[in-house]
């Protein structure tokens, strides 16, 4: 598949005894397959992956490949590697196009850990692996040396670097140049930027939102016509703001409830927004109307 362009990152939705809602995220996906997005992300940061049991996880990536219309990139990272392998290979099996896996959590390894664990994963998985790196969430930051070495591993294919630094982006694109390796972005407010840096795309958040104002973005930006995905960024950036008031999917997850989408509750330790907030997040969802 080609990772070029917009890959939501969506949410799990629960019935209200917590349950997986199967039929929920089938609608789900239907309303983004439409909107010319390249691939969508189950099991990720927005899909609750925390507080899914194995089983549910696997099963959420089932309903996903037996129902998506664009290829599935299955969140299958772990601070265990056995465990990180298991999922992976049970994506694969399952048929996702690719695999993407946090850094290590809490566990904190050193460059040599945290190389070996990407190795053995790739070693043992048929699958194209994208690194996530997120030290906000995980507390440590895969820095782009050891991304460049790990960029020359068969399976290894690119990373979603949400890091928050267009420095460390362009030095992973710097240092991985002619390797085939890519870098979408994983945060929204950067997807311009990191582009125009030579990124290929975006793991969104906001595009479960906004599926098509944000593909018609990356677009823009894909074929070189800065003024307009500079007006579309721009345009998209409240609303962007707005999925972050509160701890992501937090306010991704109040939105589908708003939208009519199947969302369903957060389990705990997340909880429900802030009335305050959400009212902020109704009216730029009001405000998109019909750009969505």
């Amino acid at each position: 598949m080609s990772f070029e362009g917009v890959l939501p990152a969506i949410i799990t939705p629960f019935k209200e005894d917590y349950s997986l809602d199967e039929e929920g995220l089938r609608r789900n996906i239907e309303f983004l397959d439409e909107s010319g997005i390249v691939g969508i992300v189950p099991c990720g940061t927005t899909g609750e992956s925390a507080t899914l049991t194995h089983e549910e996880h696997k099963r959420v990536i089932e309903i996903a490949v037996d129902c998506s219309k664009v290829p599935v990139i299955a969140g299958t990272g772990s601070n265990n590697t056995a465990e990180a392998i298991e999922l992976t290979k049970h994506a694969a099996d399952t048929g996702a196009a690719a695999a993407l896996l946090i850094t290590p959590y809490y566990n904190k390894p050193n460059d040599r850990g945290m190389f070996e664990h990407y190795r053995l994963i790739a070693e043992k998985c048929d699958i194209p692996i994208i690194i996530y790196n997120i030290p906000k969430r995980t507390g440590i930051d895969l820095k782009p040396e050891l991304m460049a070495r790990l960029a020359r591993v068969k399976n290894i294919a690119g990373v979603k670097e949400a890091s928050g630094s267009l420095s460390q982006a362009s030095q992973i694109i710097e240092l991985t140049r002619g390797t085939g390796f890519f870098i979408l972005s994983g945060d929204d407010d950067l997807t311009l930027p990191i582009m125009s840096l030579g990124g290929i795309g975006v793991v969104s958040v906001v595009a479960n939102v906004a599926p098509r104002k944000t593909v018609e973005m990356v677009s823009a930006m894909a074929s070189g016509d800065l003024t307009k995905a500079r007006r579309l960024h721009y345009e998209l950036a409240p609303l962007v703001r707005s999925m972050f008031l509160e701890t992501n999917p937090i306010p991704v997850k109040t939105a589908y409830r708003i939208m009519g989408l199947a969302a369903g509750p957060l389990r705990l330790p997340l909880a429900s927004m802030a009335p305050e907030k959400e009212k902020v997040l109704k009216d730029w969802i009001d405000k998109l109307g019909e750009f969505r």
